[in-house]
């Protein structure tokens, strides 16, 4: 199954997308992976990172840093794979020393989709935040939007997450899907 969520900052979408990923894996097996994307360099972003390493404590996750190069990683077989998220991916790839540009996120995305059992991505709200953007900037959005939706066409379910609550855009229809989301419930 493959599962988008998106949302803005602090909506709760990490909690949902943690608590989604681990019930997938808890039916299916195999290995339960955190590709994590932030490049932790100061004190805010490595505060971001110690409350997600916290909140998913317990839950049975291998963390792999991966601010970069998706295209290149090797799963195992089987394996449920969190995703979190496809805005710092995006920033990595198009600005940090020896990034892979727009078409390493895309190939990155698409190959995850392929080869994970189970793939939960994590996606970012930021395009209602102005309007004169720079050309790195709209170059930026536009990569986002374009992995949103590529991850969303090949998605089973979508959706956002505002004050905790997910809005599902896309989702299968049927029991399986409810029962899944209330096992994911992280309120």
């Amino acid at each position: 199954m493959i599962i988008l969520l998106t949302g803005g900052s602090a909506s709760g979408k990490s909690g949902w997308a943690e608590g989604l990923a681990a019930a997938l894996h808890r039916r299916s097996g195999g290995a339960l992976l955190y590709l994590a994307t932030m490049a932790a360099e100061d004190g805010e972003s490595r505060r971001r990172v110690a409350r997600h390493r916290a909140q998913r404590a317990g839950r049975g996750f291998l963390t792999v840093e991966r601010p970069a190069g998706l295209r290149e990683l090797t799963l195992p077989p089987g394996a449920t794979v969190l995703l979190e998220d496809l805005g710092n991916l995006a920033a990595n790839e198009l600005y940090r020393p020896g990034g892979g540009g727009a078409g390493a996120v895309l190939d990155g995305l698409e190959r995850l989709c392929r080869r994970a059992a189970n793939l939960v991505v994590v996606g970012n709200e930021v395009f209602a935040d102005g309007e004169d953007w720079d050309r790195g900037m709209a170059d930026y959005l536009r990569l986002l939007a374009t992995a949103h939706a590529a991850c969303a066409a090949r998605a089973d379910a979508a959706g956002t997450v505002a004050c905790g609550i997910p809005l599902w855009y896309k989702r299968p229809e049927g029991p399986e899907f409810d029962a899944l989301r209330e096992e994911a419930d992280p309120g």
